[in-house]
């Protein structure tokens, strides 16, 4: 028998632009077999969705929007047993897409959707991250500290562009508005240090922001994470240093640190906006000044 699918749209992925995609997706969805679709209202909501669709006995959900969906999406698949759990598909309508990018998945949406639908499943790993407070998230590509994250928030108010010029334009409005270091302490499986950064990124995937690539060898079926901290440099030099990630070419930089891990203890002298994979896990008005993170091997088979 054919599989049970869930397919778990985002009408406002891409700032709306998401709508008319799906609209004529629809009838690929009836030509492959069909699907049961649910539409997010709030946030979070795709979270609820994709766990009910786990109790409900669906085996497989697709994730229709952006990384923020995909991010939604997985982290109600975690909330399902594991040997009950669906498997994962991405139809990439977002702005950014780079947990689709990370794992192969087409970015054109007929084609992901095939995908989706007809593809062989693959264990990909995910990572989980953990405040002072006890405050759990699931994450697939990215969890960002600082200036990432306020390049996230600042590109939710750019409503002209869209894709990578979205996050290009917020950028550079972060490095005009938002260039505030922080002093970190990092306690890891593969050694401790401390320094004065800017932005500090843990990466399962090698890119974020639609283009800005800031582990080169990230893979997500490996076990293992990689980081990138950006220590406190001018203005002027963070600008000369967008075509450095741009190109993944950063770790020769003298001020770019890299490396590896496992599990991760993090604690910073102030505050820290975070964002995963896209979504604010605290923002502007963060009491978090303490973190956990770390990789969990083979925990969700996506369709890919």
């Amino acid at each position: 028998m054919p599989k049970r699918v869930k397919l778990i749209f985002n009408p406002i992925a891409n700032l709306g632009r998401a709508w008319p995609v799906a609209a004529a997706l629809r009838p690929i969805v009836l030509e492959l077999g069909g699907a049961d679709w649910s539409g997010t209202v709030y946030p979070s909501h795709a979270t609820e969705l994709a766990r009910q669709a786990g109790e409900d006995g669906y085996e497989l959900v697709v994730a229709m929007g952006g990384d923020g969906t995909v991010h939604e999406v997985v982290n109600g698949l975690m909330q399902v047993p594991a040997d009950k759990r669906p498997h994962l598909g991405v139809v990439p309508v977002g702005s950014g897409n780079d947990f689709a990018h990370a794992v192969g998945i087409s970015t054109q949406p007929e084609q992901a959707l095939r995908q989706a639908m007809g593809g062989s499943p693959r264990r990909l790993d995910i990572g989980y991250l953990e405040d002072g407070g006890g405050r759990t998230e699931y994450w697939t590509n990215t969890v960002g500290i600082g200036f990432d994250t306020a390049v996230t928030i600042r590109s939710r108010k750019v409503p002209i562009l869209q894709g990578f010029a979205v996050y290009f334009a917020a950028v550079l409005q972060t490095i005009l508005f938002n260039f505030e270091p922080f002093q970190v302490k990092v306690k890891s499986d593969t050694g401790e240090w401390e320094d004065e950064l800017l932005m500090f990124v843990m990466c399962n995937g090698p890119r974020e922001g639609g283009g800005f690539i800031v582990a080169p060898k990230a893979k997500t079926d490996d076990g293992i994470f990689s980081y990138l901290g950006v220590q406190h440099i001018t203005r002027p030099r963070m600008l000369m240093t967008i075509p450095y990630f741009l190109k993944g070419t950063q770790e020769r930089l003298h001020y770019v640190r890299m490396g590896e891990f496992h599990n991760m203890e993090i604690e910073a002298n102030k505050p820290m906006y975070i964002h995963t994979d896209g979504e604010i896990f605290t923002g502007f008005g963060s009491t978090t000044r303490r973190l956990k993170a770390g990789v969990l091997p083979n925990a969700i088979e996506t369709i890919c």
